[in-house]
C-alpha cells in the first residue's frame, strides 16, 4: 500500500513536471512565432532603409560599387542577405562579396514579381523562383528614385532566425531541469517531514489498541493544521489515559466494595450452616448478614443511578417548575425517626415567600436526600442540623449544615470523587458505599448547577444552587402561593404531631382541612 508520504511526493513531482511541460510548450510555440515575426519586422526595416537611401541619393547607380558597399554594410549590421533587382526583376547588386556572389544576373520568378508589383511589397516564405536553393523568409519593396526604378530584396534563412532562439531553448531546458530537480528534492524533504507526525500517530494508535495509553507524539511548533492535529491527538491521549485510570480504579473499587459484604455474608452463612456459630448467637449474625445485604443493595442501587444518569445525561424533558420549600420539608420528614434516635434537632430556616425553581424534582430530591443522609450520619448526638434556603440574583441557594468531626483539608478536594471515603468516614460509616456525594455532584453538573463544601471547627456545610423559575402572572402566583402555604403548614403540623408536640394555632387539623 502506497504511503501518504509517497503519494504526496508523487503528486508534487507530477504537478511540477506538468507545469514545466506546459510552460516549455507555450514558450516553444509562442516564442518561436514571436521571434520570427520580430525578425521579419527587422527585415522590413532593413528594406525600407535601403530603399530610402537609394531614394534620397537621387541618381543612385543600382549597378555601382557604392550600392554594393551600402548593401554589405547593411548585411553586416542586420545579418540579413540583401540584393537589388532592376525593373525587370533581374538581380543587379548583392550584399555578398563579388567573388562569391552567385545571385547577380539571376531573375526573380514571375509569380513573385507579379505579387510585388501588384501589392507593392512581398513578405513570404519563398525561393523566388529558383534564386535560392531552399525557401527563405523574404521581404521586398520597390525603389523609386530619381534614376532607374528597381526593387530591394531582404532575405534570411529559418536556421538563422531560429538559431538564437534554439540556444535560448537549451538554456531554458537546463534551467528547467535544475529547478525541477531542486523542487523534487524539496518535495521529498517536505513530504517526509509532513509524514513523520502521521507515522508517529499511527504507531501511537497501534499502541493504544494494545492498551498502552502512555505514548505521546511530538508536538509541532506553530499554528498550522498539523500542529493543531498533534496537540489534539495528545489531548485525546491524555483523556484516554485518564479514562483508563478511572475505569481501572472504578473496577477495583467496585470489586472491593462488592467483595467485602459478600465475603461477610458467605462467611456468616457458612458458620450458621456448619454449626460453627452457636444457636444462641445466630440471630446476631443473621442481623449482620441482613445489614451487609442492605449495604450491597445500596451499592447496586447507586451504581444503577449513576449508569442511568450517564445514559440519560441532562434530560430537559423532565425539568419543570416546582416549590423547593415543599421539597425540603417533604424530604426532612423521611429523616424524622433517625434524627430522634440520635437526639438531633432540625433547624429549618426557610423564607416566608416560597421559591419556585426549574429542575428535575426527582433528581433534586435525591441530591437533598443524600446530603441530609450524610449530615445525619456524621452529626454528633444532641446537636442540630441546619437547613437554610435563600435566593441571590437568579439562583436559589440550599445549605445543609451539621456539627461533628471536621473533614480533613486534604480530603475536601476529593470529597465528590467516586468511592472516596475520608478517614472519618471509614471509621464511622461502615454502611456507606462512597457514591452518594459523587452522585450529587453528577446530578448538579447535569443541571449546570454548583455545589461547594466547607468544614472547619467541627462545622461541615454543603451549599448547592438551583435556577429560579421565571415569574408567573400575579393572580396565578398568589393562588399558587396560598395553596403551597397551606400544604407547608399541613406538613409542619403533621411532623409536630408525629413528635408528640402541641399543635399551634395556625396548624390545620388532621386531614389537611383548615
Amino acid at each position: 500500500m502506497k504511503s501518504i508520504y509517497f503519494r504526496n511526493f508523487l503528486s508534487t513531482a507530477v504537478m511540477v513536471l506538468v507545469s514545466f511541460l506546459f510552460i516549455g510548450c507555450a514558450l516553444f510555440f509562442l516564442g518561436q512565432n514571436f521571434i520570427i515575426d520580430s525578425h521579419r519586422d527587422s527585415m522590413k526595416s532593413n528594406a525600407e532603409a535601403v530603399a530610402h537611401m537609394a531614394d534620397t541619393a537621387g541618381n543612385y547607380d543600382l549597378y555601382g560599387w557604392d550600392m554594393r558597399i551600402s548593401l554589405s554594410v547593411a548585411h553586416e549590421i542586420s545579418g540579413n542577405d540583401i540584393f537589388v533587382a532592376n525593373g525587370e526583376g533581374r538581380i543587379v547588386s548583392c550584399s555578398d562579396d563579388p567573388g562569391r556572389c552567385r545571385h547577380i544576373g539571376l531573375a526573380v520568378g514571375e509569380e513573385d514579381m507579379g505579387e510585388l508589383r501588384s501589392a507593392g511589397e512581398l513578405n513570404e516564405l519563398t525561393d523566388l523562383g529558383g534564386v535560392f536553393y531552399v525557401p527563405r523568409y523574404v521581404y521586398a519593396m520597390p525603389i523609386s528614385g530619381g534614376g532607374e526604378d528597381g526593387y530591394v530584396f531582404v532575405s534570411s534563412t529559418r536556421s538563422t532566425i531560429i538559431g538564437g532562439w534554439s540556444a535560448f531553448l537549451w538554456v531554458f531546458l537546463a534551467v528547467a531541469l535544475a529547478v525541477l530537480s531542486l523542487a523534487l528534492v524539496m518535495s521529498l524533504v517536505v513530504s517526509k517531514k509532513l509524514s513523520e507526525p502521521l507515522d508517529e500517530m499511527t504507531a501511537a494508535a497501534r499502541r493504544f489498541a494494545h492498551g498502552d495509553f502512555s505514548v505521546r507524539v511530538r508536538e509541532n511548533k506553530g499554528t498550522d493544521e498539523l500542529a493543531a492535529l498533534t496537540t489534539s491527538f495528545n489531548a485525546m491521549a491524555d483523556s484516554l489515559e485518564r479514562s483508563e485510570e478511572l475505569r481501572n480504579e472504578f473496577i477495583a473499587n467496585v470489586s472491593h466494595e462488592l467483595k467485602t459484604p459478600m465475603t461477610t455474608i458467605a462467611g456468616f452463612a457458612d458458620g450458621i450452616l456448619d454449626g460453627t456459630i452457636p444457636k444462641e448467637e445466630e440471630d446476631k449474625y443473621l442481623a449482620t448478614i441482613a445489614d451487609e445485604t442492605r449495604r450491597l443493595s445500596r451499592l447496586v442501587r447507586h451504581m444503577l443511578s449513576l449508569s442511568r444518569l450517564r445514559s440519560e445525561g441532562s434530560d430537559l424533558t423532565k425539568r419543570r417548575d416546582f416549590d423547593i420549600n415543599e421539597l425540603i420539608i417533604r424530604t426532612l420528614l423521611n429523616f424524622e425517626s433517625r434524627a430522634e434516635d440520635k437526639r438531633l434537632d432540625m433547624d429549618l430556616q426557610l423564607p416566608d415567600d416560597h421559591m419556585t425553581v426549574t429542575a428535575d424534582p426527582d433528581s433534586i430530591t435525591q441530591v437533598f436526600y443524600n446530603l441530609l443522609d450524610n449530615a445525619v450520619k456524621f452529626a454528633e448526638p444532641g446537636t442540630a442540623i441546619t437547613v437554610a434556603l435563600w435566593k441571590q440574583g437568579s439562583k436559589a441557594y440550599v445549605s445543609v449544615k451539621n456539627r461533628g468531626e471536621s473533614i480533613p483539608a486534604d480530603d475536601l478536594p476529593l470529597i465528590f470523587d467516586r468511592f472516596h471515603k475520608s478517614d472519618r468516614s471509614r471509621s464511622r460509616d461502615r454502611d456507606g458505599v462512597g457514591l452518594g456525594l459523587y452522585l450529587v455532584k453528577s446530578i448538579l453538573d447535569a443541571h449546570n448547577e454548583d455545589i461547594a463544601v466547607t468544614s472547619a471547627d467541627g462545622v461541615t456545610e454543603f451549599v448547592f444552587t438551583l435556577t429560579l423559575s421565571r415569574e408567573k402572572p400575579k393572580a396565578d402566583k398568589a393562588k399558587a402561593d396560598k395553596g403551597k402555604s397551606d400544604k407547608a403548614k399541613a406538613s409542619r403540623a403533621d411532623a409536630r404531631r408525629r413528635r408528640g408536640a402541641e399543635p399551634r394555632a395556625e396548624d390545620p387539623p388532621p386531614g389537611g382541612q383548615a
